[in-house]
């Protein structure tokens, strides 16, 4: 098997201090690794450096989904166990594909109260991989009850909690369309002053939308990668983002997405020769060492967990070999890595 298609080949040792488990009180006081996608070169400096990378007439794709209250605790209503659920896919009315613990308490017909009853759930399927189908049962807005009794979705290496009047440092400040299980985290660092600064610069800011699953995070188990199941989450462009997206190609303007969930709703919703389209759809794409982008030219990312399909998305875009050469370097110079850590340049 070669090299590229083997899961072990993308560990890497991380020491567990380098594991952001705070957002910095500064959104854009990160630190930035810029890749040299050429030539391998690294460099180094703080986020909005990126303004210096780009050029007037590129294109910066940016996902403005909205991470929901996601984790629900709630009780069995026949034993008063206590349960947790959490929102992964909106399925069709008031019916929601979710992760519940402890799942084996979780059978077809089981009923769940949270919040004293204000909201109520049955199990009505076991899914794939043991996931469940379940309908909510509630009066009024159910956004409304989320906020109220639901969590932030931090994930399990984040052992911190993130207090409620802190919830939206767990949100880009673009965030609009509400539907995620996880935040799109590249686009943490950004400000509405920078982003204000970039616009200035000459550089379009076009939003696409991928809700994001838990599916994008978890380990592939297959040492063949190519033996990995991915989850299906939804995206979509509107028609003037895709018609914005193709009119800086045509012009000779680079694309540059923020977030490997905005790279892969623009691989996704492309023709071969890199025309975007409008529309939606539940997509599935993985993109792994070996495939040919159409339409990305730079990609700004966060540090990913070893193994993960995120990592072997950032190497087939930048090479495997240079992309694990700048983590060692990025562990070495101590950055922050994961969710809330520091973030990547690659162009």
């Amino acid at each position: 098997m070669s090299d590229l298609l083997k899961t072990s080949d993308y560990h890497y040792e991380l020491p567990e201090e380098l594991i952001a488990q705070d957002p910095l009180p500064d959104r854009s006081a990160s630190r930035l690794l810029k890749l040299d996608r050429a030539s391998g070169e690294v460099t180094h400096g703080h986020f909005p450096d990126v303004l210096s990378s780009l050029r007037p007439g590129d294109c910066l794709v940016l996902n403005d989904t909205r991470v929901i209250p996601a984790r629900l605790y709630g009780t069995k209503e026949d034993t008063g166990a206590a349960i947790e659920v959490l929102l992964l896919k909106r399925l069709e009315d008031r019916c929601y594909e979710v992760l519940v613990r402890p799942g084996k308490k979780a059978r077809p017909g089981c009923r769940i109260v949270f919040g004293d009853g204000i909201l109520t759930a049955e199990v009505t399927e076991i899914l794939e991989e043991g996931n469940r189908k379940i309908r909510f049962e509630y009066e009024g807005i159910f956004e409304e009850l989320l906020d109220k009794l639901g969590e932030m979705p931090l994930p399990p290496y984040i052992t911190h909690k993130l207090p409620r009047e802190q919830r939206e440092r767990y949100q880009t400040v673009y965030s609009r369309v509400e539907g995620s299980a996880a935040a799109p985290t590249a686009g943490l660092h950004f400000t509405p002053e920078l982003l204000d600064q970039i616009r200035a610069a000459g550089v379009e800011t076009v939003f696409v939308t991928l809700h994001v699953g838990l599916g994008t995070f978890r380990p592939v188990k297959a040492e063949n990668i190519l033996e990995h199941h991915m989850h299906t989450e939804f995206c979509q462009i509107s028609a003037e983002a895709a018609e914005r997206i193709n009119a800086c190609r045509r012009a000779g303007g680079r694309v540059v997405c923020v977030g490997t969930t905005s790279v892969r709703t623009l691989e996704s919703m492309s023709e071969e020769d890199g025309t975007v389209k409008a529309g939606s759809r539940d997509t599935d794409i993985f993109i792994y060492p070996g495939y040919r982008f159409k339409v990305v030219d730079g990609l700004i990312t966060n540090f990913h967990l070893p193994e993960s399909t995120l990592l072997m998305l950032v190497s087939a875009f930048a090479g495997k070999e240079k992309v694990m050469a700048a983590y060692e370097e990025a562990i070495r110079e101590r950055y922050r890595f994961f969710s809330f850590g520091d973030a990547m340049l690659i162009i």
